[in-house]
């Protein structure tokens, strides 16, 4: 039995605004216990972009920055990679280890974002596998 994207992602998008502090989008992702935030599109940053714990430990930490003063824009990815929900996971884990990133923002049909997958996820979706998909609990 084939597998989906959409049947594993989490349905919550969160956007952050490409002009926020890095200390204001960490304080989002902490609040919603998230580990990226995709960057809105505005008149001064045309294509969407993504931050994620990744992009806090290898361009923050690692070279201590201060977060409260750098914009998500100085630190964002873009363009964005993303998957349909219709990509098989395995797929997506293949893309995932290709592209050497832990978080996709998913769309569907029409090129709405409509969820993300992570890296944790695959947690999960391994786990079901030794289960033969027989249950998805986190139990």
């Amino acid at each position: 039995m084939l597998h989906h994207v959409r049947g594993w992602m989490k349905d919550l998008v969160v956007y952050v605004d490409p002009d926020a502090t890095v200390t204001e989008a960490l304080t989002l992702m902490r609040h919603r216990y998230i580990n990226s935030l995709i960057v809105q599109k505005t008149e001064t940053n045309p294509e969407f972009g993504i931050i994620t714990s990744i992009d806090i430990c290898d361009k923050i930490v690692a070279h201590q920055h201060n977060p409260s003063e750098l914009k998500v824009r100085e630190i964002m990815s873009s363009p964005l990679i993303t998957v349909s929900e219709e990509l098989s996971i395995q797929e997506c884990a293949s893309l995932m280890k290709a592209k050497q990133i832990h978080h996709l923002p998913v769309v569907n049909k029409d090129g709405v974002l409509v969820g993300m997958i992570s890296a944790t996820d695959f947690l999960i979706i391994a786990e079901a596998m030794g289960n033969n998909f027989n249950e998805r609990t986190l139990s």
